[in-house]
């Protein structure tokens, strides 16, 4: 066998994706708290872009030849182009990238974070900032500090202390004593860790923290209930939850009430009233102390009803994108012959990136309004009556329509969302498959979903619907979806079987 090496000359074609390419769907596919991220990030690296009061487009009439744009690029994605694998894993991968940033930058750490530049006016979000509740302490901080106060043999607390560490965010307890103490330090017994978890059940707040397991949880806050009552008529209730609690969870857990009436002798009142007592309970005793914080939704684009022209207008969410330009100080500098050549390059390059950024700002701009409008169009029946109208939209029939590539569309509508009169949705919620009716319309999965909860709302309660029957009801109204299909729907929308649902 011979190994040659020699020269070849062949001609192929390939696309080649610019670095504007690869920033303008960049800043496409950034949500919009990511988006005010990189423009702020930018605005502390760039000297010369600066905030505007005004919007960031220039009249082109007074741009210099030397300054105009290149020609505006295409954004399309090219699957085929093999040679660009390293460009789209970058892409992929910016959503996780720029998420990692923003926890981050709004933890607990003193990471710093670039400020926008002083313009002179009060900054909306140190404002916001200052009318804002703080933070509460972590949940392992209000247990140390409410073990402070605990009266207990100097062992015993360095033991608790050593516990407290192991309970999770629920305030539960769920780790083996062995790995625990395998952990403490040698003057620690395995008794003395038994001592310090039994006064974390019951000096610690709220009622429930340390518990095993859920069951546990609930039956440490039923005691304490019991404790403090000396009524006897207010305890039954609770004794009757504490014995359903012990010995027919499951038969709670399936909503056989029959057969706890059957196996208790208690009545159908007293088993429903043990019922509404175990409701009361709190599941997750925990987050009452460190609740977790909800994420913040900021719409990128507002569609309102207009009522003169009888149609939906959208418009883009801008309180939080602040408009940008070059700084015609820095741009007069940069043809300033007097000033030496390094300074007018070093000028000119800032510049050329600054001009990127506008454009690509305002390209993202477009592309989601010709997205967003086209949806209005395609979507006016869900917002004129709402979810039950939602029509199928493939991504590919709303890219052929705009003249973009699919994946333009999909980065465009990446975890963007819209403001509607009802209410804020995902913009990709819009776009999925779906059925046909008997009558000939067009119906979305999301539509389905809807007029299926509306049979089970509606359904009598006494006698809950089976889902071979919710087939049925479907098939009434014109829907034919399998019974397998049924059951998906209903558990997407945590909606429990028939058995579950039976009120008595």
């Amino acid at each position: 066998m011979r190994i040659d090496v020699g020269q070849h000359m062949g001609m192929r074609q390939e696309m080649k994706l610019s670095p504007r390419m690869i920033q303008s769907m960049e800043i496409l596919q950034l949500p919009l708290m990511a988006l005010e991220e990189r423009i702020e990030q930018e605005l502390s690296e760039n000297p010369v872009l600066e905030l505007a009061a005004v919007e960031p487009e220039e009249p082109q009439a007074e741009r210099a030849p030397d300054e105009a744009d290149d020609a505006a690029e295409p954004l399309v994605v090219d699957d085929s182009d093999r040679n660009q694998t390293e460009d789209f894993r970058r892409l992929d991968n910016i959503a996780e990238q720029y998420g990692q940033q923003w926890e981050q930058n709004t933890g607990e750490s003193s990471e710093y974070r670039p400020a926008r530049r002083n313009t002179g006016e009060r900054d909306a979000k140190i404002d916001a900032m200052a009318n804002t509740a703080a933070r509460a302490a972590p949940l392992t901080d209000q247990l140390y500090d409410q073990w402070r106060f605990v009266e207990a043999d100097p062992t015993v607390r360095d033991a608790g202390a050593l516990l407290i560490e192991f309970i999770d965010d629920d305030g539960y307890f769920r780790t083996d004593l062995e790995p625990v103490l395998n952990q403490a330090p040698a003057h620690v017994t395995r008794h003395q860790l038994e001592q310090a978890l039994q006064l974390i059940r019951e000096r610690m707040d709220p009622t429930g923290i340390g518990a095993t397991d859920l069951s546990d949880c609930l039956r440490l806050q039923i005691d304490a209930r019991l404790a403090e009552l000396e009524d006897e008529a207010d305890a039954e209730p609770w004794e009757h939850a504490r014995l359903l609690l012990d010995d027919h969870l499951k038969d709670v857990e399936m909503n056989r009430l029959p057969r706890i009436v059957q196996r208790t002798g208690l009545t159908i009142d007293q088993v429903k009233a043990a019922l509404s007592r175990l409701r009361r309970l709190d599941p997750h005793p925990g987050r009452r102390l460190a609740p977790e914080t909800p994420q913040a939704i900021y719409p990128d684009v507002i569609v309102e009803y207009d009522p003169i022209g009888d149609e939906y207008v959208a418009a883009l969410s801008r309180g939080r994108q602040p408009a940008l330009r070059i700084s015609p100080q820095y741009r007069k500098l940069s043809k300033d012959r007097s000033q030496d050549r390094s300074t007018r390059q070093y000028l000119a390059g800032h510049m050329s990136n600054a001009r990127w950024l506008i454009d690509s700002l305002d390209q993202r701009n477009n592309t989601l309004l010709r997205v967003v409008r086209a949806v209005i169009e395609h979507q006016r029946d869900f917002l004129d009556h709402g979810p039950e109208h939602l029509k199928p939209l493939p991504m590919i029939h709303l890219a052929d329509q705009l003249g973009i590539h699919v994946g333009t569309v999909s980065r465009a509508v990446s975890e963007k969302y819209v403001q509607t009169p009802r209410g804020i949705y995902p913009l990709r919620m819009f776009f999925s498959g779906g059925t046909e009716s008997t009558d000939g319309q067009e119906m979305s999965w999301g539509a389905v979903q809807a007029k299926l909860k509306q049979v089970i709302d509606k359904e009598d309660k006494s006698k809950p619907l089976s889902d071979e029957q919710l087939v049925e009801a479907m098939k009434a109204k014109g829907i034919e979806i399998a019974r397998r299909t049924v059951a998906k729907y209903r558990q997407q929308l945590n909606i429990p079987p028939a058995r579950r649902r039976k009120q008595f």
